[in-house]
């Protein structure tokens, strides 16, 4: 037996404020944060033509260096890897199977490749508002509503639970209790879309002082890859897995 639980926050106001809070520490946390790795479990929904939802899911480690240098491998379920890199010069993304890759120069720092990668390439990059200096004012542009949930546990982590909602999407948070506000889950429900999917991410493993070596971000062709042009939405990932627009 299921039994379904609403939010009744006794003082709507308090709730508000209480969840806005929660978003603003990891915001603050995150933004300011110089280094950091992390990997993150992901599922995400793919509607089907008659209603019913089949989930695809990938891992992808993650590795940030500001301002400006940037690594995330991905591996499906499918077992199919693939990553992109970015050194403050190029920004190149390659798939291991296929041994292809593609790449363009884009001098800069994160936040302008991430801009470029998304909006100038049209390409998905799940996650990417949690890379950005900005993620405060990409958090607080997007929520119309805001609710804390409960205190609760994910992976043994102590965490504030909020739900936000969007315009576009509704977007719950785990985050950690304590001086380290990272966030360990969050759920995101397409509202505008046919079905309603989903995707989530699992974090774990997070490292705020990660060493790495500059060879890290340096893309070296492997023996026989061939270079390929950039298409628009081929890196294959579902439509929506940004926080806020969907990108």
């Amino acid at each position: 037996l299921v039994i379904a639980q609403q939010i009744t926050p006794a003082d709507s106001k308090q709730s508000e404020e209480q969840a806005m809070a929660v978003v603003k520490r990891i915001a603050d946390f995150l933004s300011h944060s110089q280094s950091f790795s992390v990997t993150a479990e992901i599922g995400f929904d793919a509607v089907q033509q008659f209603g019913q939802k089949i989930e695809y899911g990938e891992s992808r480690k993650i590795v940030l260096r500001r301002p400006d240098h940037l690594r995330i491998d991905e591996t499906k379920r499918n077992g199919a890897k693939s990553g992109l890199v970015f050194d403050g010069r190029n920004l190149t993304v390659f798939h291991v199977k296929e041994n292809v890759y593609a790449t363009t120069a884009r001098p800069g720092n994160v936040d302008e490749a991430i801009a470029y990668y998304t909006n100038d390439l049209d390409m998905r990059l799940p996650l990417a508002e949690l890379l950005s200096s900005k993620l405060a004012a990409a958090l607080s542009e997007g929520i119309r509503e805001a609710a804390y949930v409960e205190k609760s546990s994910i992976g043994g982590v102590p965490c504030d639970h909020v739900a936000l909602r969007g315009d576009k999407a509704d977007l719950q948070l785990w985050v950690a209790q304590g001086d380290r506000p990272l966030p360990q889950r969050i759920v995101i429900t397409y509202t505008r879309l046919d079905g309603r999917p989903q995707f989530w991410a699992q974090f774990k493993e997070w490292n705020l002082n990660p060493k790495v070596r500059d060879s890290l971000f340096a893309f070296t062709p492997p023996a026989g890859a061939v270079k390929i042009a950039f298409s628009p939405r081929q890196m294959l990932e579902p439509a929506g897995t940004g926080i806020n627009e969907g990108k």
